[in-house]
């Protein structure tokens, strides 16, 4: 080993430390990565070694999110993801309000919609919604929040694609083993956010005022806007039910997210009339992913620290010393490293880069490992450290402590797919 456990470990807290402190989180991974690597024993040359070789094991994913970046900036700009979650809600009615919210923000996260901007497409209509039916801001931002939160983690965004190629796997692997966990979520939003519907501050007409919305002429058709995620779900799907239904061609067809979500994107665009636009699509997609990919390439030189010193092993020792299940380790690097990045993406990065040579040590399957790091990673990921709180806080148009009352109601929406997830690829595991 290059470098000790120690050194490894508190390279990885200073990097926590500082991402805490505002401080920019690849600078952060960085700075984290050649401290731990310097104090932990390695040379001048070894650390730099270390750091490029870190960067290099990500690169493969870095390319896949990257070729989601124009999905996502073709269902953004579009108009497609809005006329989606106009659909849901129009159709099911204000008396099936959270619901339809819920499952609007989840289906727009699923498409491949970065779950900010999903609940920023669906606020506006959840404000008219919340105005009309008396339904608190406090249950909105929940059932926005908690529904993002359940579709965030069945999309080919960046941070499935992170928990996929962490532990080897393909996209579609990781979306359909979340599925489950992700419908749970959906339900316990739901009640939960039924449950507090008349808890916290009304929706005020000035709330209204101060959320402008796109206009329904300027909106693609809901059959066009849905061309590019049934594509790309097809698509990617063919291998894995060519698995399942033992058909032969069909799992000898492995088609991979870097080209299956760009083609998907380009059809739909076509499909929108919109095809003239493509270029500008895939720029707003690539500025979207640039601070995800440098993110990886930080997290895969922290990665590259602790993996190259002696804490994995370390760890798996300490706890079957413990009698603790290893299987606890992969839910819980997911929830720790989120809720220190305040970022689901690069939580599912630290966890997979920095804990996953641990986890499978125990002999926990990769996909079980992904699935529940992954839904780990969604539990307290709206801390106010991260742009994810503020964003949604000026969505919804509350101030700081209103917006603090939901993270306990956010947690326990993520923390019933965690749970599930935990159940049924970690507790079933140890059978």
């Amino acid at each position: 080993m290059l470098v000790s456990w120690w050194g490894a470990l508190i390279g990885l807290a200073i990097a926590i430390v500082l991402i805490l402190r505002k401080v920019d989180a690849v600078y952060s991974l960085f700075i984290g990565a050649i401290i731990g690597s310097l104090i932990g024993g390695a040379s001048l040359l070894q650390t730099v070694n270390i750091l490029v070789k870190g960067s290099q094991s990500v690169m493969g994913t870095v390319v896949r999110v990257l070729a989601a970046g124009v999905l996502a900036g073709v269902m953004m700009d579009s108009g497609a993801a809005n006329t989606i979650a106009r659909t849901i809600v129009g159709k099911m009615g204000d008396r099936m309000a959270i619901l339809a919210l819920a499952l609007a923000t989840m289906v727009i996260t699923a498409v491949g919609v970065f779950i900010p901007v999903a609940v920023l497409i669906v606020a506006p209509i959840a404000l008219e919604v919340g105005e009309r039916s008396h339904i608190s801001k406090l249950a909105l931002l929940v059932a926005l929040s908690g529904g993002g939160k359940a579709g965030n983690i069945i999309s080919p965004n960046a941070n499935t694609i992170a928990a996929a190629k962490g532990f080897g796997l393909n996209l579609s692997q990781v979306m359909i083993a979340d599925f489950i966990p992700a419908v749970v979520a959906l339900i316990v939003t739901v009640v939960v956010a039924s449950l507090i519907k008349h808890k916290g501050d009304a929706v005020l007409p000035a709330d209204l005022a101060d959320n402008p919305q796109i206009e329904q002429e300027d909106l693609p058709s809901l059959g066009s806007s849905l061309i590019t995620p049934i594509i790309a779900v097809i698509l990617l799907l063919i291998n894995p039910i060519g698995q399942l239904l033992h058909v032969q061609w069909m799992s000898t067809v492995d088609l991979d997210a870097t080209y299956v979500l760009p083609f998907a994107a380009i059809v739909g665009a076509l499909a929108m009339h919109k095809g003239k636009r493509i270029r500008e699509y895939a720029q707003t997609g690539m500025v979207k992913m640039t601070p995800v990919v440098m993110i990886l390439i930080g997290a895969g030189a922290i990665g590259a620290t602790i993996t190259e010193s002696s804490l994995p092993q370390l760890l798996i020792s300490g706890i079957k010393l413990s009698h603790i299940s290893g299987v606890f380790l992969a839910p819980l690097s997911g929830i720790l490293m989120a809720g220190a990045a305040a970022s689901t993406s690069t939580g599912v990065i630290l966890a997979t880069g920095s804990f996953s040579k641990a986890i499978l040590g125990f002999g926990v399957q990769p996909l079980a490992a992904a699935a529940m790091v992954h839904t780990g990673a969604i539990v307290i990921d709206q801390l106010p450290q991260g742009n994810y709180f503020h964003v949604t806080a000026n969505a919804m148009n509350m101030d700081i402590k209103q917006r603090s009352q939901g993270i306990l109601y956010e947690a326990i929406c993520g923390g019933s797919a965690c749970l599930t997830a935990t159940v049924l690829y970690g507790f079933l595991h140890l059978l």
